[in-house]
């Protein structure tokens, strides 16, 4: 039922092209009845996704890519996946959507419109990384709750819109500032319209950083609904959920952000190393902040073949946090010896990093091409699992590929 409210409200065009065709007297429909031919929506169609998109759980809607899926070098709404902890919002006002500046570090709180924030600041434009905290958790073992992520919760796409730094200049906040939280539109899951699904936030100097964005457009375009639309915070190399979408406040803190999913063992990960399976009270949580450096291998897809005699090339994407990439390295014999890849530079800062190799083969049989990469500190991924954790955060393991060489 959630679903037909969800397309019905959604507008005359959006649902005409959902269907494929123009709804004939759609101007005649009574309020409140669903169209029969949406009352079992295809999710992909609903989001823009391409059908080999693997949908994780509808409740909220949570989906994610193959790995092959994510070879564009900037990464396309079809492709991007989806992590929501609440229901998207049912209607979007752009004409009145508002954005409010509160908290204990402001002067006094401050309200813009979308045309303010468009008119009244200089846009800019990115290339940012965005990776789920939990890409990767289903690896872990023992397993951890949640959506159970392969490697598909990543994109790398371009965001369009005014930095928050000088929004926050234009607001004045005190010298007190720490923290900024978000507040958005989205409902929670219940029901209750006290409850918020998701109020995250970071420390005001990562608020402060150039590439920071107020976005609303996304790869040239209108962010699409499930992204955030018509207005979402953009934080490159931190965990997405840091990234809020449907963005309708800024509350700027004189401390560490306590709304929701900031507290507890929501996106933390125990400060120091602990035993799988171990219980870690909240207290000797840390939050994640700078994505550990990561790669992937894109193509070819896992399960390629090739005669004995032909070399492989390969390619994919490397990105490390709020770091940069310093080199990534292959190997085709668990791990035991390894060569270096062509690595290109970032677009930007925080955008990934494109690699490539050629790979040859001894002899007949089954290999393995696992990749790793090494960040600017000199810090490389692990071969296998990093440090068990309750909530299977950080899986930043080398990616490997099966192949067959016949």
């Amino acid at each position: 039922m959630e679903r037909r409210k969800f397309v019905q409200r959604s507008g005359l065009g959006a649902l005409s092209a959902l269907l494929g065709a123009e709804i004939v007297f759609g101007n005649r429909l009574p309020e409140g009845l669903p169209l029969l031919g949406l009352q079992d929506p295809d999710p992909f169609k609903m989001f823009g996704k391409d059908p080999q998109m693997v949908v994780l759980n509808d409740k909220p809607w949570n989906m994610e890519a193959l790995a092959h899926l994510l070879d564009d070098p900037i990464t396309p709404n079809r492709f991007m996946f989806i992590r929501n902890n609440g229901k998207i919002p049912e209607s979007i006002d752009v004409a009145n959507w508002t954005l409010t500046f509160d908290g204990e570090a402001v002067r006094s709180p401050k309200t813009y419109t979308l045309n303010d924030l468009k008119s009244r600041f200089p846009q800019h434009t990115y290339q940012l990384t965005l990776e789920c905290g939990g890409n990767g958790r289903s690896e872990f073992d023992p397993p951890a709750k949640g959506n159970q992520w392969t490697v598909g919760a990543v994109s790398c796409a371009e965001w369009t819109g005014v930095r928050l730094s000088d929004v926050l200049k234009d607001v004045g906040i005190t010298a007190n500032a720490v923290y900024i939280g978000y507040h958005a539109a989205d409902t929670h899951l219940s029901g209750d319209p006290t409850k918020e699904p998701i109020s995250r936030g970071i420390p005001i100097d990562k608020a402060m950083q150039e590439e920071t964005l107020l976005a609303f457009k996304m790869n040239g375009e209108d962010i699409p609904l499930a992204h955030g639309h018509p207005l979402r915070l953009v934080v490159g190399g931190w965990p997405a959920s840091t990234s809020g979408k449907w963005l309708t406040g800024i509350s700027v803190r004189d401390r560490v952000h306590d709304g929701e999913k900031m507290t507890g063992s929501s996106y933390r990960v125990p400060c120091e190393t602990v035993a799988p399976g171990e219980k870690v009270a909240d207290e000797d949580m840390c939050i994640i902040e700078s994505m550990p450096v990561k790669s992937l291998i894109t193509s070819p897809k896992t399960g390629a073949t090739l005669p004995l005699g032909r070399s492989l090339s390969f390619r994919g994407h490397a990105w490390a946090g709020d770091l940069q990439v310093s080199r990534v390295d292959y190997s085709i014999d668990f791990g035991s010896t390894w060569k270096s890849c062509n690595l290109e530079q970032p677009a930007n800062r925080l955008a990934w990093q494109h690699f490539s190799g050629t790979a040859s083969f001894p002899k007949k049989g089954y290999y393995e091409l696992w990749v790793r990469a090494t960040d600017s500190n000199g810090k490389a991924q692990p071969m296998v699992l990093p440090g068990w954790n309750p909530k299977g955060y950080l899986n930043n393991a080398c990616h490997r590929i099966a192949l067959k060489i016949t």
